[in-house]
């Protein structure tokens, strides 16, 4: 009897020490826009077991129109959540203390791209036309660059009537805009494929015009990072997520496959997955994960100059820390 009970003690022992080596943490990422290449680092990260070799267990959520990461977070729905920094820091002057973690996109990929019959060829001849701007904390970039080239938003004349535009690019294709927001490695495809050809269209990447603002950083609650609990699972998590960037970076195809693997709409095609992963690889290069704390001053600046209605009033306090990269970059 001795024995049995001594057998059974010791098996008892042995599941739980193989249980709590396996324990992972729980991490919850909600994602700015659906699955696509965009976030293909994270995927990258969780199907090549980055995040398990961290002890992680992460679950992606994808975003969509009528999904705003903020509020997500703020709901208590997500850990962290990717964001643009002009959406964060919006958000942060209204009460939701958000606070960047790091910064895996080092360039912006948001342009207008112009019908070139429309006799744009440079800033100077925006005025008097009508530019599909994309809104919900995106048109920011758009205002301050118009208020710096010294042009009204109100179609008065002389100035230029924003068209706001919904998440594709409709209102240049039948004409009713002149130029229309686009993304580097979205939007701009999307006209191409619709047969217009690049020697048909002008571009203008905000990032060429001085005014670009972040884009694609991962934010957390402040009050959470209070936690060092918490501190070291974001750690791990981004030190597992650089892992799987660079990994995509490297490997654009395999990334896309994998980005396609778990897009369950559907609705995304091969094509343009490997395509966009090309276009993203150009944005993450040179990054490691760790903010620029120029770029992100440069962002506040580019804010501040937003016109009558900027999207801050004041330079933020602690919207940004190093303390989650120092450690994951060690």
């Amino acid at each position: 009897m001795k024995k049995l009970l001594a057998a059974g003690l010791l098996a008892a022992f042995a599941t739980v020490a193989t249980h709590g080596a396996q324990a992972q943490d729980n991490v919850t990422l909600q994602l700015k826009w659906v699955t696509q290449a965009q976030f293909a680092g994270y995927y990258v990260a969780k199907a090549k077991g980055f995040y398990d070799e961290e002890k992680l267990n992460v679950t992606i959520l994808p975003g969509g129109p009528d999904i705003a990461p903020t509020q997500v977070i703020a709901g208590g729905g997500a850990d962290v959540v990717v964001e643009w920094m002009p959406a964060a820091l919006a958000a942060r002057e209204k009460g939701l203390p958000l606070v960047n973690i790091a910064q895996p996109f080092a360039s912006s990929g948001l342009m207008l791209t112009c019908l070139a019959e429309s006799g744009i060829k440079t800033p100077a001849d925006f005025a008097d036309k009508t530019l599909g701007v994309w809104f919900f904390g995106n048109e920011y970039p758009f205002l301050s660059w118009m208020s710096q080239l010294g042009l009204k938003t109100d179609g008065s004349p002389g100035g230029v009537t924003v068209l706001k535009q919904g998440f594709n690019v409709d209102p240049l294709l039948q004409k009713q805009a002149a130029c229309v927001s686009t993304m580097t490695y979205n939007e701009y495809w999307q006209v191409i494929d619709a047969g217009i050809t690049p020697d048909q269209l002008v571009t203008f990447k905000y990032q060429d015009m001085g005014v670009a603002t972040l884009e694609d950083g991962l934010y957390v609650l402040q009050d959470k990072l209070a936690d060092p609990a918490f501190e070291d699972k974001m750690v791990r998590f981004v030190r597992a997520s650089m892992k799987g960037w660079k990994y995509a970076e490297a490997n654009p195809d395999e990334a896309a496959m994998i980005v396609l693997e778990n897009d369950e709409t559907g609705a995304q095609t091969e094509a343009h997955q490997k395509r966009m992963m090309g276009e993203i690889a150009k944005l993450t290069a040179g990054s490691n994960g760790a903010l620029d704390v120029a770029a992100a001053e440069k962002t506040v600046a580019t804010l501040l100059a937003g016109g009558s209605d900027p999207v801050i009033t004041k330079a933020p306090e602690g919207a940004w820390t190093s303390a989650i990269t120092d450690k994951a970059l060690q």
